[in-house]
């Protein structure tokens, strides 16, 4: 029996979250490294590995948005509330 799983099993990457595509992605990495596979099965992991990692930056690009939002309206409350301070 071996260790790889059935491409039909595979998740599509963009239907993974971000600590799922980043575990995943390190299990291909450790694949390449340690050798031993024929070179269509290296392309394919390294293939499999850019869309994991473009997956990654993906949520990584959409958690620093996310969080530059949140700062900003914090930062635009704030203001808010100072104007609004000094017009009492």
């Amino acid at each position: 029996m071996s260790d790889s799983t059935p491409a039909d099993a595979i998740a599509a990457p963009d239907e993974l979250s971000y600590e799922q595509a980043r575990d995943e992605l390190i299990q291909v990495v450790n694949r390449l490294e340690q050798g031993g596979t024929t070179l269509e099965e290296s392309l394919q992991l390294w293939e499999r590995g850019e869309a994991l990692a473009a997956r990654c930056e993906e949520w990584l690009l959409g958690a620093r948005k996310r969080l530059e939002q949140a700062r900003n309206a914090g930062t635009s409350d704030a203001a808010s509330e100072t104007v609004g301070g000094d017009a009492e």
